[in-house]
């Protein structure tokens, strides 16, 4: 269809430039008492804390904590399930949650003007690369890379954004960084690095923004886990935007999955004795691997983690962070460089300003085929989890089951 002028359409055998009938989009109404019941209660909620942050009247809680990570109502009037708010018109969780309806197509549309093509099973990108941080301290300091750490510092140091909302570690008694994973604002190099490397467990960054806004931080990069990343793009779609506004660049890491924190006590501490307080890095590469404190290396068997699954990530059908601006992740051989995925042209326009300055190494992803093999088939296999009595986007592509 053109973009501009009038539109021709066929209609059986006439010609006509009468423009279509353009159906009336229905009217939103849905409130919290849908969302309890399609995703809180459902298995759908990633607890990626969309809702929580949206809401206008603040009666949405949310406990950063073990076994918990899923947004629950505050007032006690219409009891659990449903909202006074929601019944006198408020709507804004349903509007910004990424899990709620058609939310794929809609970000889809926000962020590229289309929808994902079948075969596209990791979400619309234009380019892949192997990237990794030219700047050795943050090298050493990142995972695979440090490539998302020199982004958030190289961002905020060009004025591209005042703060990123990330992950930090909470302090051990000691004082040295322990693995409990928490949202926190980070507005300069030291802040950034502080919460740098992979803790495979989940924290909503996303929680961070009250304390942005407090602030008065106006500019913000979101970093976090897929769901997370389809935040921006269902709240503008569906007209929140006044939340999703302050965040301008949406940075996505690859992931199958994230346990819950206790995977430390009652795995790596009782059965292997591991302390939380002694492990120095971790990784996961078919294997958990585990360096310690004092040199010692582990590998523990993936299947042995799958019951601190958390329970979020059952149904979550998007491995590749697929509405991100860039989205990357340690996958593949080249262990030492971060696969990067680019979506946007703002994406594309900030990986291109930072190898120009030399912030960045960068390398052409077909370097290493067996990363971009393994995202497709990882995001396939993501996709296979969500159930078909959800809606079916997020499905479109797989092949049909047999009978």
């Amino acid at each position: 269809m053109p973009h501009h002028g009038v539109a021709v359409y066929r209609l059986g055998m006439a010609v006509t430039d009468a423009p279509p009938v353009v159906p009336k989009k229905e009217r939103w109404t849905f409130q919290w008492k849908e969302l309890y019941d399609e995703v809180i209660t459902s298995g759908l909620c990633t607890g990626c804390a969309g809702c929580v942050i949206s809401c206008p009247h603040d009666v949405i809680g949310y406990k950063h904590e073990p076994g918990a990570y899923k947004p629950f109502h505050l007032e006690e009037e219409l009891g659990l399930e449903n909202c006074i708010h929601g019944e006198k018109g408020c709507t804004s969780c349903t509007r910004a949650c990424p899990r709620f309806r058609s939310w794929e197509t809609e970000a889809d549309m926000h962020l590229f003007g289309r929808h994902r093509e079948p075969e596209e099973m990791s979400g619309v990108f234009s380019d892949t690369l192997l990237v990794r941080a030219s700047d050795d301290f943050v090298y050493d300091t990142g995972q695979d890379g440090g490539l998302v750490s020199a982004i958030l510092i190289w961002c905020l140091e060009n004025n591209i954004v005042d703060a990123a909302l990330t992950s930090g570690v909470e302090s051990l008694p000691n004082g040295d960084p322990g693995w409990k994973a928490f949202p926190m604002v980070a507005t300069n190099r030291e802040e950034v690095l502080r919460g740098a490397g992979s803790r495979y467990t989940y924290s909503a960054n996303t929680m961070a923004f009250p304390e942005a806004k407090e602030r008065g931080l106006e500019r913000l990069a979101l970093v976090g886990m897929s769901c997370q990343t389809s935040i921006g793009g269902v709240m503008w779609n569906r007209k929140i935007g006044k939340v999703g506004k302050p965040i301008k660049l949406n940075i996505g890491l690859l992931c199958s999955k994230s346990f819950d924190d206790a995977l430390f006590t009652e795995l790596f501490e009782t059965k292997y004795g591991l302390k939380a307080a002694d492990i120095a890095k971790m990784n996961i590469k078919g294997v958990f691997q585990i360096w310690m404190k004092n040199g010692d290396y582990h590998e523990i068997n993936l299947k042995e983690c799958h019951a601190w699954t958390r329970e979020g990530c059952t149904y979550c059908p998007d491995f590749a962070a697929e509405h991100a601006d860039i989205s990357t992740g340690g996958i593949g051989n080249e262990t030492d460089w971060t696969l990067t995925v680019i979506r946007t042209e703002l994406g594309r326009a900030i990986i291109e300003a930072m190898a120009k300055d030399g912030a960045i190494d960068v390398r052409p992803g077909d370097d290493d085929p067996a990363a971009i093999a393994l995202m497709h088939r990882l995001a396939q296999k993501s996709r296979e989890r969500w159930p078909v009595w959800a809606n079916g986007d997020a499905r479109v592509g797989l092949p049909e089951k047999k009978k």
